[in-house]
């Protein structure tokens, strides 16, 4: 009977040892799996920025995204795209956002999406930027003449600041078109919290600060001629929208 207590001794140090490695295995585990996530996030947010354009935070603040949004952004991460084009960064709101090439659903629920056939980062014109409204967007509810926006493109910072707040129908392009002064044009789907497809689009435009101040317009919803030659179907296709 001796020989079968030391046994039992023997044997409960052995399963005590084994507990204490399990247990040492899975948080060794769950903290590089937690360390991988946080880089994996960081290198995909924007997959090879270009030279002189700065990174993003590796995880974008989801207080005001609605949950489907959310979900929607860390299913893109595993997607693999071109390299953004620009940093859209509005200090207002504390939105840093990497600006990729095209409105398409997979594009704008990583960032947000340059309008094709808009004027491109550091071009004279006007630069046209899509973005969801329970996502990145959401925040330009907030939006007031007067506030900055910052773009970022090869390796260079461009100040706008706002000075025209308008709500128009989807099929206005009117808002693409040049302005007497280079510009940039933010486009997203309203109501904010509209459930389904939203009816209409929000627009806040920007001026480079360094140029003569716009005629500052308040929030509108009087649709202006339009004989821009730009495609209206991407200020009426759905990806801007809540879909």
């Amino acid at each position: 009977m001796h020989w079968l207590r030391k046994l039992e001794r023997v044997l409960l140090i052995l399963g005590g040892l084994m507990v204490a490695l399990y247990v040492a295995a899975n948080v060794h585990r769950t903290v590089l799996s937690s360390a991988e996530l946080r880089r994996f996030k960081a290198r995909q947010l924007v997959p090879a920025v270009p030279h002189g354009v700065a990174s993003t935070p590796a995880t974008p603040n989801f207080s005001l995204w609605s949950q489907r949004r959310i979900k929607d952004y860390e299913e893109s991460l595993a997607a693999q795209f071109a390299p953004a084009i620009a940093i859209l960064r509005i200090p207002k709101i504390h939105v840093e956002v990497p600006v990729l090439e095209g409105t398409d659903d997979l594009s704008l629920n990583r960032g947000v999406g340059h309008v094709a056939g808009s004027a491109n980062p550091g071009e004279n014109g006007n630069l046209a930027i899509a973005g969801h409204r329970d996502g990145f967007f959401r925040g330009l509810k907030d939006i007031g003449l007067g506030d900055t926006i910052e773009l970022d493109s090869r390796g260079e910072t461009e100040i706008y600041i706002v000075d025209r707040i308008t709500i128009v129908d989807p099929s206005d392009v009117s808002v693409l078109k040049p302005r007497v002064h280079e510009s940039l044009t933010l486009v997203t789907c309203y109501p904010f919290y509209f459930v389904g497809s939203a009816p209409k689009r929000y627009i806040v435009q920007a001026s480079v600060a360094d140029s003569p101040p716009s005629t500052p317009h308040a929030i509108s919803g009087r649709r202006a001629p339009s004989q821009v030659a730009l495609n209206s179907k991407q200020m009426q296709d759905e990806p801007v929208s809540n879909r």
